[in-house]
């Protein structure tokens, strides 16, 4: 019976353990109206399939433009990428949705992402700084 509590207690705190890095790893900063203002996570770029198709917003995606998915953020709504390896930055509109299932930060066109440079690697570890729905008077 000991040895079953122990194995109890020894699981219950590894898993506690998982879920608070899990929460550090997705932590944003929040602004005094609540809303999420810094983001932390991982970025993906969009596959070619999606060329030519409707976003969220009805815009026609193109892999040339600096455009992103992201499930939280308002369509419309321009934010700063950066890439935390290289600290290369973008600015990008958000004007489309990730899958539901999806456990990733943001989607980036190709071109965002060359610009970051993570093409080869394919994924990457972004900060996401939020800058309103004006486009940035320097963007890109």
């Amino acid at each position: 019976m000991r040895l079953f509590l122990t194995s109890v207690f020894v699981c219950l705190f590894l898993f506690l353990c998982f879920q608070t890095a899990q929460a550090q790893d997705t932590a944003t900063a929040k602004t005094g109206k609540g809303k999420a203002k810094i983001q932390y996570g991982i970025a993906s770029f969009y596959s070619n399939k999606f060329n030519g198709r409707k976003t969220a917003n009805g815009e026609i995606f193109s892999q040339q433009k600096f455009t992103a998915a992201h499930n939280s953020l308002p369509l419309g709504t321009y934010v700063r990428v950066t890439n935390l390896r290289n600290k290369r930055t973008v600015i990008v509109k958000v004007n489309d949705r990730l899958h539901a299932r999806n456990k990733r930060l943001i989607d980036l066109t190709k071109a965002a992402a060359q610009k970051l440079g993570f093409i080869k690697a394919g994924l990457v570890r972004v900060k996401i700084e939020v800058l309103g729905k004006k486009p940035p008077s320097s963007q890109n």
